[in-house]
């Protein structure tokens, strides 16, 4: 009997554990804010914390441990509540004046370069947002893809830092966002209509940096309330998903996430060796109201650790 109560004894305290570490997260999440670390890194993969809550409630059930029970359940109906897609899925009325397929894409310091080609040739999208390309990168994609792709914006840089915008449309000089690594921005001119063209690439959350990964968050938060009410294509790689309150914020801002109108909204985009099994969206299409999409396709690349991204969109009317 004593080893029996022992057992139980043990398996409630696994269980409080598993609990007590699942409730900041989600206290986090319910409060709207990232915390720190490791909170926004836990955030990220806010899905698989139904694992160890469902541990936990196999312990507390195991242990006869009613008030874990109910703390379980509590926890599980939460994280079921956030897991549904956040934002507008709202698509809009009206002409539509032009279609056009963006793609974006983080290289992984230059790497996934030619493999980026090869999708590019054959995906044939109209504009192509790429981070951490480096001067090599840039180079080659302008031997290699420079007459189907005579417009660009850069921001050089080397490892991470570079970035590039292409374009199949006419593009006229936009001021970049200011970050730690390159967010090039342009004016595209599609089929008459204005559109504003901003490339992501914050900092990622990583130990000691949240706080400049939340300022960068905020100035692409910023950038977007600044342009609300005129057509605008957000894209790159957020180092954030949906869980994360920072991104929220720049949804919050009249943006749109295109995976997320295409029904696409928890496809993982990383890590590219675990996805789509395992992993985060992170990569984002994010648009204005002018927008609408119908598809949404996470593409493997060899040598990078993100997934590209393939959205289709139309632009209408009066939004």
């Amino acid at each position: 009997m004593p080893e029996k109560q022992g057992g139980r004894r043990a398996g409630a305290w696994l269980g409080g554990l598993l609990f007590a570490v699942v409730s900041v997260v989600v206290g986090c999440r319910t409060a709207d804010t990232d915390g720190i670390t490791p909170v926004p890194q836990l955030l990220a993969f806010l899905p698989w914390l139904l694992v160890p809550t469902g541990i936990g409630l196999l312990l507390a059930l195991l242990s006869r441990w009613w008030v874990g029970l109910v703390w379980g359940v509590a926890l599980l109906g939460l994280l079921a509540w956030f897991i549904e897609p956040y934002g507008r899925s709202s698509q809009p009325d009206g002409k539509v004046l032009a279609s056009l397929r963006v793609l974006t894409s983080n290289v992984e310091f230059g790497r996934g370069t030619g493999a980026l080609v090869d999708v590019v040739r054959r995906e044939k999208p109209d504009l192509v947002f790429v981070q951490e390309c480096e001067y090599t990168c840039e180079a080659e994609l302008k031997r290699t893809l420079g007459v189907a792709y005579p417009n660009r914006r850069t921001v050089p840089g080397a490892g991470s830092e570079g970035s590039v915008i292409l374009s199949r449309y006419r593009l006229t000089a936009a001021d970049p966002v200011a970050g730690t690594m390159g967010m090039p921005g342009a004016v595209a001119d599609v089929d008459g209509r204005t559109v504003r063209l901003q490339l992501a690439h914050p900092m990622p959350p990583l130990p000691g940096q949240v706080d400049v990964w939340k300022r960068e968050l905020g100035t692409l938060r910023d950038f977007a309330a600044r342009h609300r009410g005129a057509p605008l294509l957000l894209a790159g790689d957020f180092n954030a998903s949906q869980d994360h309150a920072a991104f929220r914020h720049i949804l919050d801002a009249g943006l749109k996430d295109a995976a997320r109108l295409a029904g696409s909204d928890r496809t993982p985009s990383w890590p590219a060796r675990t996805a789509p099994t395992l992993g985060a969206q992170i990569d984002h299409v994010l648009v204005s109201a002018d927008f609408s999409c119908e598809k949404a396709r996470f593409l493997d690349l060899a040598d990078t650790d993100h997934r590209a991204l393939l959205v289709e969109l139309d632009l209408h009317q009066g939004g």
